[in-house]
């Protein structure tokens, strides 16, 4: 059983940047697709990155588009940890941001949130000056 555990988020002025934490336990991130999603107030979650096992043969990552060229996914295996590095936050960034995870062996990872089967309890990120 993968237990998630976010941490990072906070308050930041517009241009700013958070990086955000998720720490696995209870397995290694070795063998599962990992992703962090968001959710504001009223809006369905939606998938801000996520990345491939890496028992699928190399990365395979992924990111929105409206976040793509600001926000960065990475994986430190020695830690079980899996990073969300935000730059140039903006007020639209607003939201709780979830890790998610899924047993997977393949270059790929799911860009919808229901093939994942482990969530952390979600950190939020407020953007406002």
């Amino acid at each position: 059983q993968l237990q998630l555990v976010e941490s990072g988020g906070g308050l930041v002025q517009p241009g700013g940047s958070l990086r955000l934490s998720c720490v696995a336990s209870g397995s290694t991130f070795d063998y599962y697709a990992i992703a962090w999603f968001r959710q504001a107030p009223g809006k369905e979650r939606e998938s801000v990155s996520c990345i491939s096992s890496s028992g699928g043969g190399g990365d395979y990552i992924n990111y929105s588009d409206s976040v793509k060229g600001r926000f960065t996914i990475s994986r430190d295996t020695a830690k079980n940890t899996l990073y969300l590095q935000m730059n140039g936050l903006k007020p639209e960034d607003t939201a709780v941001y979830y890790c998610a995870a899924v047993w997977s062996v393949q270059r790929m990872c799911p860009r919808s949130p229901g093939p994942y089967k482990y969530w952390g309890q979600g950190t939020q990120v407020t953007v406002s000056s």
